[in-house]
């Protein structure tokens, strides 16, 4: 409570990601949720976003075939995370081939 008031918790989280220069980068997790709706069913069945790194998407691809056709197509998956993101957008995204078990 300030000055006698409640205050919101999201805006007292806000603040305190804020103070600790932490804040663009868990914006920038959502993406993580928001990567099977930008990139449609099909590439969602063949990937997983795994990680954000700074500014970077990393991307986990089952295949080498899937890998080699979605790093041609990079620019595309960055823009359509960045227009979902514009206030905490990334510079890039990284795809790896899964590990397999």
């Amino acid at each position: 409570m300030r000055g006698g008031r409640p205050v919101r918790v999201d805006s007292v989280l806000s603040g305190l990601l804020e103070k600790h220069g932490v804040k663009k980068q868990v914006e920038r997790m959502n993406v993580l949720d928001l990567w099977a709706g930008l990139v449609g069913e099909h590439v969602a069945a063949v990937t997983r976003a795994r990680s954000v790194s700074d500014a970077t998407l990393i991307v986990e691809v089952r295949t080498s075939a899937w890998l080699m056709e979605l790093n041609m197509l990079k620019r595309d998956f960055l823009e359509r995370v960045n227009e979902a993101l514009p206030d905490v957008p990334l510079e890039k995204v990284v795809f790896v081939l899964a590990e397999t078990e």
